[in-house]
C-alpha cells in the first residue's frame, strides 16, 4: 500500500484494486517510535468484555456501500472505536472540553459521556471545560469536571460551558493548551469550529507536542456524509412536525388554504424531508437537493392550482437552502456569520409572496396563505426544542 500527505491534514493511503483510504492525522505522524499501552477496558470489570471486539487497525467504512462488480473498491475511511492499544496512560491525561457556535439538542449530553467515558472506562481524574468556546482558552476560563458535576446536565438545555462565536487565535489557544498540560482536546461544534480544530491540530504538529485533537461534529442537520446521524437531529425533526401540524391546521380551517412552512437545514434537507415522511401532512417538499422551478408545466405554481382544486387545501415544506438559486444576487449578498458560515436570505418569505402574486395575477383562485418560518433566535434542549415562530398571514382574497 502506498501513501501521501499533503500541506494541510488530508491523508490518502492507497491499496489494491482501487482501494482509497481518506485517513485522519495522528500522533504517529510527527512523533516517531511513541510508545503504546494496553486499553484500559481490558482490565476494567464493567467493560471487559469488550475486549472481543476491539476495532482492527486496519479496518476502514466505504464511502459508497452499493458497487458493481468490476467496480473499484473505492474510497474508505478510517473506523472508529476501541482500539487494542493506547497512547495515553490513565494518571498521564489531562483533557478538556470545548463547546463552540450555535446551541444544538444534546451539547450537555455528549459533554456528560465524554466526562463518564474517560472517568468510568479509562480511568482518567483530570478533565476541564473550557468556559465560552474558543476564547476561553485564552481567558483561561476553565471549569473542573467530574462524573457528579455532569450528573444531570442532560436534563437541561444549552450548554454548561457556555459557547461563542468567533474568537479563535490559533497560537494563543495552543500556548494555553501548552501552559496547561492538557494532552487531549475535545471540540464539539460546527462546520467552521472543525476547521479551527484542524488549525489547532496543524499548530500543534508543528510544535511537536503530544496532544490529541478530536472534533465531534454538531450540526442539527445531519449533513455528515458516512455516519447514520448526527445528534439533535431527531429532536429538530419532532419539533419540527409541531411546525407542520400547526400550518396543516391553519390550511384546512380556510377554504383554498396553503400553509408553507420554512425549516432549517442550511444546505441540507434532511430536516424538511424526514418531517415531512413522519408528518404525512404534506403536499409538497422543497429540498437544496432537488433543483425545481415556479412557472410553467410542472412548475411548483401549476402543482399548487392542481391540489387546490382537487383537496381544497395543501401544505408546503421548504428547507432553508433550498431555491436560493432563484432569489435574485442582490439578495443572496448576506455576507457571513462570525463563524464564516454563509448567511442565507428567507427563501420562505420570498417564495410565500411569490406565491400569492403569481394568483394574484391569474385570478382564478382566490387563496388564503399562511407562512410559519423559524427566527434565528430558538431554544434547544435535548428533548424540549421548542421554536419561537414567526407567524407571517397573507391573505390573498381575489375576486
Amino acid at each position: 500500500m502506498g501513501s501521501s500527505n499533503n500541506a494541510t491534514t488530508t491523508k490518502v493511503i492507497t491499496g489494491d484494486a482501487g482501494y482509497v483510504l481518506e485517513d485522519v492525522p495522528h500522533l504517529t505522524d510527527y512523533i516517531h517510535q511513541l510508545p503504546t499501552y494496553p486499553n484500559q477496558l481490558q482490565t476494567n470489570p464493567a467493560y471487559s468484555v469488550v475486549k472481543q471486539y476491539f476495532v482492527n487497525t486496519d479496518d476502514s467504512v466505504a464511502q459508497k456501500i452499493v458497487c458493481h462488480k468490476s467496480s473499484p473498491r473505492g474510497t474508505h475511511f478510517r473506523r472508529a472505536g476501541p482500539r487494542q492499544k493506547v497512547y495515553f496512560e490513565s494518571d498521564e491525561v489531562h483533557a478538556c472540553i470545548v463547546t463552540c457556535g450555535g446551541l444544538c439538542p444534546g451539547l450537555n449530553t455528549v459533554i456528560r459521556e465524554i466526562v463518564c467515558g474517560l472517568s468510568y472506562m479509562y480511568d482518567a481524574t483530570r478533565i476541564l471545560g473550557i468556559d465560552g468556546g474558543y476564547r476561553g482558552f485564552y481567558s483561561r476560563n476553565t471549569i473542573p469536571l467530574t462524573p457528579k458535576v455532569v450528573n444531570d446536565i442532560h436534563k437541561r438545555g444549552g450548554t454548561i460551558l457556555g459557547t461563542s462565536r468567533g474568537g479563535h487565535d490559533t497560537s494563543k489557544i495552543v500556548d494555553s493548551i501548552q501552559d496547561r498540560g492538557i494532552n487531549q482536546v475535545y471540540i464539539i461544534g460546527g462546520d467552521g469550529t472543525q476547521k479551527g480544530a484542524s488549525a489547532i491540530f496543524e499548530e500543534i504538529r508543528r510544535r511537536g507536542l503530544k496532544v490529541a485533537v478530536a472534533g465531534i461534529p454538531k450540526t442539527i442537520d445531519n449533513d455528515i456524509p458516512v455516519i447514520d446521524k448526527s445528534f439533535g437531529f431527531d429532536t429538530a425533526v419532532e419539533e419540527a412536525q409541531r411546525a407542520i401540524n400547526a400550518a396543516h391546521v391553519e390550511a384546512i380551517s380556510i377554504e383554498n388554504g396553503v400553509g408553507m412552512v420554512k425549516l432549517m437545514g442550511r444546505y441540507s434537507g434532511f430536516i424538511a424531508m424526514y418531517a415531512t415522511l413522519a408528518s404525512r401532512d404534506v403536499d409538497c417538499c422543497l429540498i437544496p437537493e432537488s433543483p425545481f422551478y415556479l412557472e410553467g408545466k410542472g412548475g411548483l405554481f401549476e402543482y399548487i392550482e392542481r391540489c387546490l382544486k382537487e383537496n381544497g387545501h395543501m401544505v408546503i415544506v421548504i428547507a432553508e437552502g433550498a431555491g436560493q438559486e432563484l432569489l435574485s444576487q442582490s439578495l443572496l449578498a448576506m455576507g457571513q456569520d462570525a463563524s464564516g458560515n454563509k448567511l442565507l436570505q428567507d427563501v420562505g418569505l420570498w417564495m410565500s409572496h411569490r406565491i400569492r402574486d403569481h394568483f394574484a395575477r391569474q385570478k382564478k383562485i382566490a387563496i388564503n396563505l399562511k407562512y410559519i418560518g423559524q427566527r434565528l433566535q430558538i431554544c434547544v434542549c435535548l428533548f424540549i426544542f421548542p421554536f419561537r415562530f414567526g407567524l407571517v398571514t397573507i391573505d390573498s382574497k381575489l375576486s
